[in-house]
């Protein structure tokens, strides 16, 4: 007993001194390494196994496909209607509209119904889908009672089940770049795309078909069967955010390829080749509420339409 008692806070000294380095060790580490971002926290949508095998999950299974293969389905020599430009909703929404910061779903569920300055109105996701198709596909807006619209609004519902409403995760839809200290410049852009983009997209933007001369694999970027200037992407800063984090696709926001500059440029050169033509008089009633690069004036302010579609920006 003696001998124990002797030894007893010899061990407990040694513990707590193990402690005591331990902890300063950590800490001491800690503060050699850098604080950086975790880029892993994005959000990044369930894929097509983890739908649910019932007639609901039929009908999601449905909507995703639509989005991976519209113009399958409702292109040029589509099965169920012919009302679009041949564009699959995918080549703007990537990977199925899961991709993080790739135009993606993440916040549609959760945000929608909402008021939206485009059109002055609080919108659905049934007219949200609308507009991509008659903007971004230059096609004809499709009945909201349809099967393909419950379908492709049922796989948007799905995708961000699990997204709190009224909230936007981090990754969902387009990363906004910090704005460049001059103007966009389509002449350095067109040398960007030459580099990096044709040989995907084509020398004259006119994309790549997938072997069933159906759906794209790589879509136009401009010409008649492209986006139309009613597009969000229209907007350079949503062309040059989306460019950035995802081109040349498949690459992603872990490790861009082009620098913002680029990216910029590049978007500035893309929309300004010739596109298809869209009656967009009755978009933005209230001027104030312009983003600051819509293309097309008039404007709150006096700077022309050049700045405004290229900047610099305030």
């Amino acid at each position: 007993m003696h001998l124990r008692s002797n030894w007893f806070p010899l061990v407990l000294i040694a513990i707590i001194l193990f402690l005591v380095i331990q902890g300063w060790l950590q800490n001491n580490d800690a503060g050699k390494k850098p604080i950086t971002e975790n880029k892993s926290d994005c959000w990044t949508g369930a894929g097509e196994y983890q739908i649910p095998v019932n007639s609901q999950g039929d009908l999601i299974r449905y909507g995703r496909d639509l989005i991976v293969r519209t113009a399958f389905y409702l292109g040029p020599k589509g099965s169920v209607a012919h009302i679009s430009n041949g564009m699959n909703c995918q080549n703007c929404h990537l990977e199925a509209g899961t991709k993080p910061w790739g135009n993606n779903y993440g916040a549609v569920a959760a945000t929608y119904p909402k008021f939206r300055e485009r059109s002055g109105t609080v919108e659905s996701i049934v007219k949200r889908v609308n507009d991509c198709i008659e903007r971004s596909l230059n096609g004809q807006a499709i009945d909201s009672n349809s099967h393909e619209m419950k379908a492709i609004v049922s796989y948007i519902k799905w995708l961000g089940a699990d997204v709190k409403k009224g909230s936007k995760p981090k990754g969902s839809g387009i990363m906004d770049l910090p704005h460049l200290k001059r103007a966009a410049d389509p002449a350095k852009g067109k040398i960007v795309y030459a580099t990096v983009c044709e040989k995907c997209h084509g020398k004259q933007g006119e994309g790549q078909m997938n072997a069933d001369e159906i759906t794209y694999l790589y879509p136009p970027l401009w010409g008649n069967n492209s986006y139309n200037i009613g597009a969000g992407l229209y907007r350079i800063s949503r062309l040059a955010g989306y460019v950035k984090n995802n081109m040349p696709n498949p690459l992603n926001y872990h490790n861009p390829q082009l620098t913002d500059e680029q990216a910029w440029d590049v978007a500035a050169f893309v929309n300004s080749q010739p596109r298809p033509s869209k009656d967009i008089s009755k978009d933005w009633p209230r001027i104030a509420g312009k983003p600051f690069d819509h293309p097309f004036g008039p404007y709150a302010d006096n700077l022309s339409e050049e700045r405004h579609k290229f900047g610099p920006w305030k």
